[in-house]
C-alpha cells in the first residue's frame, strides 16, 4: 500500500509533462512534481487524473501504473538511510 505522499507525488507525476517515452532520470521526476504541485496544486493533479479517467481510462490506467512505479524508484532513491547519514568527515 502506497503512502500519502507517493500518492501525491504519483498523481503530480501524472499530471506533469513527462512522459513514459522519455525516459526520465531520478532528479527528472522530483523536479516535474515538484514544479507540478506548485504549478497546479494537489486539487489540479487530482482533477487532471479524474479528467483523464474519465476520458481515457486504458491509457489513463498505463500512465498511473508507470507513475507509481517511477515514484517509487525516484524517491527510493533519495530517502536511503545514507542520504541522512552525517558524513565522516563532520561526525
Amino acid at each position: 500500500m502506497e503512502s500519502t505522499f507517493e500518492a501525491v507525488r504519483a498523481e503530480a507525476l501524472f499530471a506533469s509533462t513527462l512522459q513514459m517515452s522519455q525516459g526520465p532520470e531520478d532528479a527528472e521526476v522530483r523536479a516535474a512534481v515538484t514544479v507540478t504541485l506548485r504549478r497546479i496544486g494537489v486539487q489540479g493533479c487530482v482533477a487532471r487524473l479524474a479528467t483523464e479517467f474519465g476520458d481515457h481510462p486504458e491509457t489513463a490506467t498505463k500512465r498511473m501504473s508507470w507513475a507509481l512505479r517511477t515514484i517509487r524508484h525516484a524517491y527510493a532513491q533519495s530517502c536511503t538511510p545514507e542520504v541522512f547519514a552525517r558524513p565522516a568527515a563532520l561526525a
